[in-house]
């Protein structure tokens, strides 16, 4: 259960790491938070208009959202490895699922990672401008002839995109499949066999 426990210390921090670092977001595709899909019709009109710059820009904001607020994931996902229960561990490493570990925590931890995220999000959004970059695109094109209003909830949006991008399936099937993503001896221990 230790090597268990730590495979997945291991796997949050360098997820959390990665994501939380500048542009850990944008530049990484797997994380990349595009537009909003109910606002796909904003971004594309905005590039006919010769606007791909603000475009762009409001992207970029998103993203940079999204890895200010992930920096507090870490203390949460640890707290859910702590109470990891023998049951819980032997599900994890018995079975044929891959991803029973990042299962295991998205379970115990999206509530808790969405409620403790979605001010952050908030105050992140504010901080980097998003709101100041969201504003003037939703009012250029509700100002548009017929075209349906859109405003989405950029903090729900933001908050759910960077819980997604935090999640360590990567980070536990490489560890699982890769002899060298196990960093310590009882990681080789605990994985060696499967």
């Amino acid at each position: 259960m230790d090597g268990l426990k730590e495979a997945l210390d291991v796997g949050i921090q360098n997820a959390v790491a990665e994501a939380s670092k500048v542009n850990g977001f944008l530049s990484d595709n797997r994380l990349r938070i595009p537009f909003p899909p109910e606002a796909a019709k904003v971004e594309n009109k905005m590039r006919q208009l010769g606007l791909s710059a603000q475009a762009d820009e409001f992207i970029e904001t998103l993203n940079a959202t999204a890895s200010e607020a992930s920096k507090k994931a870490a203390p949460i996902f640890v707290d859910a490895i702590t109470r990891m229960t023998i049951q819980d561990a032997q599900v994890i490493l018995t079975g044929d699922n891959h991803e029973a570990a990042t299962q295991y925590l998205e379970q115990q931890t999206r509530s808790q990672l969405y409620n403790a995220f979605k001010p952050d999000v908030h105050a992140a959004i504010e901080s980097v401008g998003v709101t100041s970059a969201w504003e003037p695109i939703v009012t250029k094109y509700n100002a548009l002839p017929l075209t349906e209003e859109v405003n989405p909830d950029l903090d729900d949006y933001v908050t759910q995109k960077t819980l997604d991008g935090l999640l360590v399936a990567q980070e536990e099937k490489k560890i699982r499949e890769n002899p060298e993503a196990r960093v310590t001896d009882l990681l080789k221990k605990v994985f060696g066999n499967l």
